[in-house]
């Protein structure tokens, strides 16, 4: 005791200017003896009696004796930390961080994906680490075909191209069996033939299958048949576990099946096919996965992947789960949305009314404002409820922030009404492409008060008050005539009665025919400014006192918008 406790004592003595800390000293002993924990009085005052004889010595002296007994110290990791807006990893290292996103090729990517695709990724990012993107289809009956390409882009995009690898699951099959067939020989795996209702029956009792005490000879030659002879359902690949585990989850779970359903990869060429599992601990393993970040409905498969690894000696990963997260409104059924597109009721996986990447990334919502709610909600194991308006509250609100100081603005009359304001003089009007960016450039307007106005904005309008034509003019309706007023804002801004500030168009020579694509799916026609004729696929602009917008397609002077938010 007084050995351990002398060398802490000058450590910390030499640290801090030859005077030890006697509760710091408690503190390392127990944490390198903690059997001491049974005498701690005794220990305490041999601490205290070491601490005065040290704090007696000079510290030149303290420093030479500590050298004499450095070696029997341990040595202390050095921990890095690391800046970032997420909570730290345990036992994560700077620079080889591995993580990964597993979705099984069921359809594209939704906004439930999102946030854990984002979450991975920007922890991926935050330790200078390695993203990869497995798509797992070892179930072939669950497959959606072109879910193989559209998985990867969606992938990409989400992470501003931050995925490192991608591997396929349906291509590593040779691998997993021979993973099975080391266990099988090993006698850790039996091929089990009993009635699948039967043995649910004896697992929840914890009573073992007769197929459990199979000499192994008998499981290899069983293994074997699986490949040829057997039929599906007739015998599965299980674990030995405890078969009385308090978890019956756990006990003597299968990791290998038949499945005659054709498979879009391999056709009808494998039948044998691995549990997610299975699957899932050998690519862990094989892919060198650091850290494992999903949600807590897979806390049971983590044990399990865990028992796995444990049967070939292999350390596993850290699990970090997150709490289960209900989006209220939504439906984020890949399967009943792909018979919904086949029915028509939909025109495809990027129809503007579905809550699926293809569709948000044709609206013009950016990635990054899904990988800053993905940051903001973090990784925590509370459940959330989350509803349709909140979600689209805040990820709007991130979108806008991106977009707003990119967007440049524009007129866009919907279903125009001429008017013409007796006496308006002829003028140019000019207006900033956008109000913070003077230096982005303008927009020209020539008129002489024949204007071009929306139907909705006519409607509103009464007599006997005061309305303007934003930059252009003041006017009044009189006995359903337009009179021009005056032309300064302050006239406006002070008159007693007030009416609207309204947006207009002159009627120009070639004036764009607007459609937009509204969210529920129906469109809206209108006219926009001559200069929209210029804008590209892809742009994002926000139609003055209306919304933002993603320019969908320009042909001569027609542009389809598609409508993105307020």
């Amino acid at each position: 005791m007084k050995d351990i406790v002398r060398k802490y004592v000058l450590k910390n003595a030499a640290e801090f200017g030859g005077k030890a800390n006697p509760g710091v000293i408690l503190g390392l002993v127990l944490r390198e003896k903690p059997e001491l924990k049974e005498d701690v009085p005794r220990l305490r005052k041999e601490i205290d009696i070491l601490c005065m004889e040290v704090a007696k010595l000079p510290l030149e002296q303290i420093k030479e004796e500590l050298e004499k007994v450095a070696g029997d110290l341990p040595v202390e990791e050095k921990k890095e930390t690391v800046e970032g807006p997420l909570k730290p990893l345990p036992k994560a290292v700077k620079g080889k961080v591995v993580v990964r996103m597993a979705p099984s090729p069921s359809g594209p990517l939704h906004i439930g994906h999102a946030y854990g695709v984002s979450l991975n990724s920007e922890y991926a990012k935050m330790y200078g680490g390695k993203l990869i993107l497995r798509i797992e289809d070892t179930n072939p009956e669950n497959i959606y075909p072109a879910a193989y390409k559209l998985i990867p882009e969606d992938a990409q995009w989400l992470t501003d191209r931050n995925v490192r690898e991608m591997y396929v699951q349906s291509s590593r099959l040779g691998m997993y069996y021979d993973y099975a067939e080391q266990l099988v020989r090993q006698g850790k795996v039996y091929l089990c033939t009993c009635d699948a209702d039967k043995w649910r029956e004896m697992k929840s009792k914890g009573d073992a299958c007769a197929c459990r005490s199979l000499p192994i000879e008998e499981n290899q030659e069983r293994f074997a048949k699986m490949f040829s002879s057997y039929a599906e359902g007739e015998v599965v690949a299980r674990l030995k576990t405890d078969i009385k585990h308090k978890n019956p989850a756990l006990r003597d779970f299968a990791i290998m099946r038949i499945v005659e359903h054709v498979h879009p990869k391999t056709g009808k060429e494998q039948r044998v096919w691995p549990l997610m599992v299975f699957s899932v601990a050998i690519d862990d393993h094989e892919m060198g996965i650091t850290h494992v970040l999903n949600g807590k409905d897979h806390m049971d498969n983590a044990m399990k992947e865990r028992m796995i690894m444990d049967c070939f000696g292999w350390s596993y990963p850290e699990y970090k789960h997150w709490g289960m997260i209900s989006f209220i409104g939504f439906d984020l059924s890949t399967s009943k949305t792909r018979r919904a597109i086949e029915q028509k009721e939909y025109v495809g996986w990027d129809d503007i009314r579905l809550p699926f990447m293809p569709a948000l990334r044709r609206r013009g919502y950016q990635a990054a404002a899904f990988r800053k709610y993905a940051m903001e909600m973090g990784l925590s194991q509370n459940d959330k409820t989350v509803s349709l308006e909140e979600f689209w509250k805040n990820i709007n609100a991130f979108n806008r922030e991106i977009i707003e100081p990119k967007a440049n603005r524009y007129f866009c009359v919907e279903k125009p009404i001429a008017v013409t304001i007796t006496g308006a003089p002829k003028k140019r009007v000019l207006f900033d492409l956008h109000p913070s960016f003077p230096k982005r450039g303008q927009r020209e307007f020539n008129t002489t008060g024949e204007v071009y106005i929306a139907e909705n904005d006519y409607n509103l309008l009464t007599e006997g008050v005061i309305h303007r034509l934003m930059d252009y003019c003041n006017f009044q309706i009189k006995k359903g005539k337009w009179v021009f007023v005056s032309e300064e804002y302050e006239d406006y801004k002070n008159a007693e009665h007030r009416g609207m500030i309204i947006h207009w168009l002159p009627m120009q020579r070639h004036p764009a025919r607007i459609t937009v694509m509204l969210e529920d799916g129906t469109t809206a026609q209108g006219l926009g400014e001559e200069q929209m004729t210029t804008l590209k696929v892809g742009d994002i602009v926000q139609l003055e006192r209306m919304f933002f917008a993603r320019v969908d397609e320009v042909e001569e002077d027609m542009i389809t918008l598609w409508y993105l938010h307020r």
